[in-house]
């Protein structure tokens, strides 16, 4: 069997998996819906189970207000484990479906969720489908799917890290950039900075007051200032608010700030910065509150053989697979974190993620698919 065989197979399969990518995007999963997110799981599970038959284990772990994590294993024929990880929900509100429904014109797939990340969901599932009809040599697959990936995984972390654990490779479905394979991410780090200050009658008493939004803007060139562009770091101040009227000198104030980090190091020198912010007027107290949400995904020598594994496959399969760093965040940060080989963008080709002309392009999924397939089964001849 060669990859040429796998591509021509993949390539029939093409109009089901259309068929299957419409079953999901049709399946509303907002982050922050959990009925619509169980309901969701409950049909991903079934079709799971049409497409692949019952899983040899399954774990589903109750994730509270966010979406639950299904972990489906299918056994093998070779040694060892392929965790293959996607997150089912979506950033797209309840009722975005009935305005802006799945549509196919031109060879693209529009609809919510159907690039971020639906698409890449619908091929990692016939990825093993195909391993297993065309009877190639693969691991065990493990199937990880989280419905709290678009607010931080913050409930499915731990289950990722203990999932990861001890697998040949993680195999991240996020869509692809520009086709390129994603080495490279940022870290995150979210944090609220709040000024609490003394009110008072801006015009009567003026004095004795303490504004917190005075201290904030002070504060914000200091924070900014910790953006570091040639490091890879940038801060951006997102959101501000405070006070209760114009003619009162404000007793609180708050704003939203997001830091992206490209090397581990950063994360102390901004937690110290931030432990140093002090307000001129010693009437008001800063208070620093949220944190580190993902660390920067920094290629690691298992990560860097497993592209190269897959940048020959692609070779193969007649096209050029390139490597990028963006500065989005993934589960994927998680793995590579601890060290482990983690290879992300598998997913779709298209654009648009969290935006209305968020689209996938079809004609890609195939060879998208045969590259996934082509992946495990070098896996299992590293394995044996």
């Amino acid at each position: 069997m060669t990859l040429s065989d796998i591509a021509a197979a993949t390539e029939r399969a093409l109009p089901e998996m259309t068929d299957d990518l419409r079953t999901l995007v049709e399946l509303e999963t907002p982050s922050d819906d959990k009925h619509l997110l169980d309901a969701g799981l409950a049909a991903i599970h079934d079709w799971l189970v049409a497409r692949l038959g019952e899983p040899d284990e399954t774990e589903r772990h109750d994730c509270g207000p966010h979406g639950d994590v299904l972990a489906v294993t299918y056994r093998g024929t070779a040694p060892g484990t392929a965790l293959l990880l996607c997150h089912y929900d979506t950033v797209w509100p309840a009722g975005t479906l009935a305005e802006w429904p799945f549509e196919v014109t031109d060879g693209k797939a529009s609809g919510p969720g159907v690039f971020d990340m639906k698409t890449g969901l619908v091929q990692a599932v016939w990825a093993l489908r195909l391993l297993r009809e065309l009877e190639l040599p693969h691991p065990s697959v493990r199937l990880l799917l989280n419905g709290d990936e678009e607010i931080g995984s913050l409930s499915s972390r731990p289950h990722i890290e203990r999932l990861s654990d001890g697998v040949l490779a993680t195999l991240v479905f996020e869509a692809a950039q520009n086709g390129a394979l994603k080495t490279s991410r940022k870290g995150v780090g979210l944090f609220d900075v709040t000024a609490h200050g003394v009110e008072s009658h801006a015009g009567l008493d003026p004095l004795a007051g303490a504004s917190a939004i005075h201290a904030l803007a002070e504060a914000i060139p200091h924070i900014t200032a910790l953006g570091a562009p040639e490091r890879g770091t940038t801060v951006n101040v997102g959101l501000i608010s405070g006070g209760t009227g114009r003619n009162v000198v404000a007793a609180q104030a708050r704003c939203g700030i997001d830091i992206r980090i490209a090397e581990p190091a950063e994360m102390a020198r901004i937690d110290a910065a931030f432990g140093a912010l002090a307000p001129a007027d010693p009437r008001v107290r800063l208070a620093v509150s949220g944190g580190w949400n993902r660390p920067p995904m920094v290629p690691n020598e298992p990560s860097r053989h497993l592209f190269k594994q897959a940048h020959a496959i692609a070779a193969e399969l007649g096209w050029e697979l390139e490597e990028t760093a963006v500065g989005g965040a993934s589960d994927g940060n998680f793995v590579s974190a601890l060290g482990r080989p983690v290879l992300d963008g598998l997913g779709a080709l298209g654009s648009g993620a969290h935006a209305r002309h968020e689209h996938t392009l079809l004609d890609a999924v195939p060879a998208r698919t045969a590259l996934a397939v082509g992946l495990l089964t070098a896996l299992a001849s590293d394995a044996s």
